[in-house]
């Protein structure tokens, strides 16, 4: 159940980076970000509600939000922290990169938590799974390549070093999930992490963004940044479910979360005419392959 529940995430995550794409191209960044985080909260309040005033009717559902501690906020707040600084080196990555170079190094950040997890939480990859990961790091040596060929050097390029600090940020995040699934609701890991988000982005904004918006990219409004926050929302939702079963291997489930570059990938052809497709392709193909081994290993 939690990998086909890690399936169903890939899908909505790439339906995310697409919309994420689309909002911060050619638009200010950081008000971007600051309505992406206020959205994922108000898209969970409801829920927060009528968990206060009628608990009964959600209790005992993945739809139910406990109260939680004073130590059990700050653990989220820590969340919210490395969430934000991935998401801040993300989005300026990908405003600045093509969507067919910036998915498939998201798709890397498995590995890295793949390192955690063997470190951290002790988990074993058989044969099939030792199979996929090296097919996704060959598949990275292949991306830079192709990088290459559009003017962009891996060395020297400074949003490639944005996006791969986003990578290590986030890998860091999914092994901290690990641990917070297995203690708190993800329920409400999720609305209060969204809401320090919002809050922290929230000052960056008033203090960093604002006194100097005049000289930067103006911001406007798209309504794609609604739906940069539901494909986000329930991505996430259905991740943190996942990784609330005891079985759940966060080194498989991250693993299975990047082939959301299938959808990011035909986001970039279909709707912002990229190119080099051909080098590119092979990557995704390795990719595809990668989860197939996973999969494989699971049975």
């Amino acid at each position: 159940m939690w990998l086909a529940l890690a399936f169903v995430s890939a899908f909505f995550l790439g339906c995310y980076d697409i919309c994420k794409k689309k909002s911060v191209d050619g638009n200010a960044v950081i008000p971007v970000l600051f309505l992406n985080t206020l959205f994922c909260s108000l898209l969970l309040l409801p829920l927060v509600v009528i968990s206060k005033i009628s608990p009964d009717s959600l209790y005992g559902t993945i739809g139910y939000v406990p109260s939680v501690s004073i130590e059990t906020h700050g653990y989220i707040f820590v969340k919210s922290v490395i969430v934000l600084t991935s998401w801040i080196f993300g989005y300026f990555a990908i405003k600045h990169l093509p969507l067919t170079i910036t998915g498939p190094i998201n798709a890397t950040r498995p590995v890295m938590t793949l390192v955690g997890a063997l470190l951290i939480f002790g988990e074993r990859l058989n044969l099939y799974q030792w199979i996929g990961v090296i097919i996704t790091i060959i598949s990275f040596f292949l991306l830079s390549l192709s990088g290459k060929k559009e003017g962009i050097s891996f060395h020297k390029n400074k949003w490639i070093l944005f996006m791969i600090l986003a990578a290590i940020a986030g890998a860091a995040s999914g092994l901290y999930d690990k641990f917070l699934m297995q203690k708190f609701s993800s329920t409400a890991v999720q609305f209060w992490f969204n809401s320090y988000q919002c809050l922290l982005m929230l000052i960056v904004m008033v203090v960093l963004w604002y006194p100097k918006k005049k000289n930067n990219t103006p911001f406007r409004w798209k309504w794609s940044i609604i739906l940069v926050s539901v494909f986000l929302t329930i991505a996430d939702f259905v991740y943190f479910y996942a990784l609330t079963d005891p079985d759940a291997m966060i080194s498989i489930v991250s693993m299975v979360r990047r082939s959301s570059v299938l959808v990011s990938f035909a986001g970039g052809v279909l709707l912002f005419h990229e190119k080099n497709l051909k080098g590119k392709a092979i990557d995704l193909v390795l990719i595809i392959i990668a989860m197939f081994f996973l999969y494989l290993g699971t049975k």
